[in-house]
């Protein structure tokens, strides 16, 4: 009778116990996620579940197979080494630990080095973590029982590191073969011949928005902590005007954006949000503050988001003036909290509304509820960097972001939910499910969805001369796409078309987009060494 090889035989057990411990993974963090929304109050009957749970093992299991495989082949190569080592003991004892243990050195490697805080979102909490670590047990136990066989079938006791390598190149191979990536081919960007870019300022940092000065001067927001002051012309007058409050700055986190008081003649007022905090307690603040020739006077903190939370990412930021001279502020979930978004009594991944001096508005929709936060004006969002107002037709837009797609276009009705998480067109990073709704009873559908994604950044509504047919259109950054997106609503603000591409033969990420007085648009584009540049007809 003709045997396995031992190394074709360690090499298939191998292969084996990953598949395992891949499939446990993927239906573990599946699990996690629905439970995260069962905890909501979100019903997921058993077909629903079964659907996630399968679309996970297409989406996500594939992607997991990569990083759960490089832990897993140096555990086990060290684990059976020292077995050996050992005298042939311990096996099963060091090849589960050791699978445990690689697994959790991957999962902290790629949160470290990842854009993400965590990337896989049922490791957010430490049941999940110690739900996930198991599955990679249970793979490493299975592996020395199978090892174990083939030595009770008197086969040379030994390992074969060769056998090992073989074993995940095979399914290396096999998960590319499988998983083309498809390259989404862009839309074709167009070519506009009646407009002409030009480079008012350049060399800073991360520029993030603007606010045109009634003399023509502009302030621009740096991300780093900068309030630069401009003339009309570009010149810098001041590379950072004193008195800017102390900034986290991190990733995400930063300078937001600036807003003139509607009464800055008068006043001499303007609106500041930022990050603030550090990266274990950090919130989105908004200040208010006088302006002088050089600096900032009377500044004074008048909102911080409750609760603090961790990380750098998903802050909103966007400012806008109401008519009644109420002011809304945007802000994020924090990425590793967006249950929070359906919480009222958590700022996180709502949009809020207050009066000039902070206070709450005595007609905001949820300030008689005690278990509400009293400035929350809408929820349910995931990071909204994009805001609004339309006086033409007295609404209020705002945009945010999707995870992998589901970017939104909204129009923000007070006390409304908007969704997030409970209902999304988008997937995690990771491929996985986020939910299994794209609509949800009681939540707001937006007017707009864009995947794959286009990373919405800051937006105008153009209302100018120099560029008619524009008018009453939205142009909105991209980030991804490195472009602008015109964006025409329908008079009662139930649908929008995505119309065009603009300004793309840039190939810069645009941060904002600003009306200035005289009709031109003025761009921010988003990098170290970040422009103000001014569109004017050709």
């Amino acid at each position: 009778m003709t045997h396995q090889p031992r190394w074709a035989l360690t090499g298939i057990y191998f292969v084996i116990a990953l598949l395992v411990g891949v499939v446990l993974g993927s239906v573990v963090q599946t699990q996690f996620n629905l439970a995260a929304l069962q905890a909501l109050g979100v019903e997921i009957p058993p077909d629903e579940r079964i659907a996630t749970t399968l679309h996970d093992l297409a989406s996500f299991a594939p992607l997991y197979a990569v990083m759960f495989s490089v832990g897993f082949v140096v555990s086990q190569s060290v684990a059976v080494l020292l077995s050996g080592w050992l005298g042939g003991r311990f096996l099963a004892l060091l090849c589960t630990g050791g699978a445990v243990v690689g697994l959790w050195a991957t999962l902290w490697l790629v949160d470290t080095l990842a854009p993400p805080p965590t990337l896989i979102a049922a490791t957010r909490g430490l049941a999940g973590l110690v739900a996930m670590l198991t599955t990679a047990g249970v793979a490493g136990w299975l592996f020395a029982r199978l090892r174990k066989r083939m030595a009770n079938a008197n086969r040379p006791r030994g390992f074969s590191g060769m056998a090992m390598v073989l074993g995940v190149g095979s399914l290396a191979a096999a998960l590319a073969s499988g998983q083309q990536v498809q390259a989404q081919e862009g839309e074709e960007r167009k070519t506009q011949s009646g407009y002409q870019i030009e480079t008012l300022a350049e060399g800073l940092a991360h520029p993030w928005s603007l606010a045109f000065l009634p003399d023509g001067r502009m302030l621009v927001t740096e991300r780093p902590g900068r309030l630069r002051l401009l003339s009309a012309e570009g010149d810098t007058l001041e590379a950072s005007l004193g008195g800017v409050p102390d900034v986290f700055a991190s990733g995400q986190a930063g300078l937001f954006d600036v807003r003139l008081s509607p009464r800055f003649e008068d006043d001499r007022q303007l609106y500041l949000s930022y990050a603030c905090g550090n990266e274990h307690a950090n919130h989105t603040c908004l200040a208010k503050a006088t302006l002088e020739d050089n600096g900032l006077a009377d500044v004074s903190e008048i909102f911080r988001t409750q609760p603090a939370k961790q990380g750098a990412a998903h802050f909103g930021g966007r400012l806008a003036w109401l008519p009644d001279d109420t002011l809304i502020l945007t802000l994020g979930d924090g990425f590793d909290y967006r249950e929070h978004a359906q919480q009222l009594e958590s700022h996180i991944g709502s949009i809020v509304r207050l009066s000039p001096d902070g206070s709450v508005p005595a007609d905001n929709p949820f300030v008689e509820r005690a278990d509400a936060r009293p400035e929350i004006y809408s929820y349910g969002h995931r990071n909204v960097q994009g805001l609004v107002f339309d006086a033409d037709n007295n609404r209020l837009i705002a945009h945010e972001h999707g995870p992998r797609g589901g970017d939104e276009i909204n129009i923000i009705k007070a006390g409304s939910n908007y969704g997030w998480p409970l209902a999304t067109g988008g997937l995690d990073y990771t491929g996985a499910q986020i939910s299994p709704f794209k609509e949800y009873p009681g939540t707001v559908s937006p007017v707009l969805e864009w995947t794959p994604s286009i990373a919405p950044s800051g937006m105008v509504r153009y209302t100018g001369e120099m560029f008619s047919e524009w008018q009453g259109d939205l142009l909105i950054g991209a980030l991804v796409n490195k472009e602008v997106r015109r964006v025409r609503l329908s008079d009662n603000g139930t649908s929008a078309e995505d119309v065009e591409g603009m300004f793309g033969e840039l190939d810069e990420r645009i941060r904002d987009v600003r009306e200035g007085p005289e009709g031109a648009i003025y761009l921010l584009t988003d990098s170290p060494e970040g422009r103000v540049l001014r569109v004017t007809p050709q």
